[in-house]
């Protein structure tokens, strides 16, 4: 199937032929060949100006200290543990402290 297509586009270029007109590159209305160097220098320089502007910004939000809230009080209701742990007492990364050494 797409073998027949292959050769079905190959058979239709062979019969219209050479084309009439001398430039192959495509040209659109709004464009020009010097408007694009313009434009890509254009970017290419609002692009640098974006990353140096996030960049200060970034480093001034970063070194602004930030507020410290006072401690909660320690309610009894909160942090009620009525099971141990699967991993122990001691806790998951703390140090163990066993006393049959």
């Amino acid at each position: 199937m797409a073998m027949a297509i292959v050769r079905s586009g190959l058979l239709r270029t062979a019969l219209r032929g050479r084309r009439q007109y001398g430039s192959t590159r495509r040209t659109f209305s709004s464009s020009a060949y010097h408007d694009d160097a313009y434009e890509t220098a254009k970017w290419e320089k609002i692009t640098y100006a974006g990353i140096a502007t996030c960049t200060i910004l970034a480093i001034y939000n970063l070194s602004k200290g930030h507020p410290h809230h006072e401690e909660p009080p320690p309610y009894p209701y909160l942090h009620i543990r009525n099971k141990e742990f699967p991993w122990g007492p001691d806790g998951l990364f703390e140090m163990k402290h066993h006393d049959d050494h």
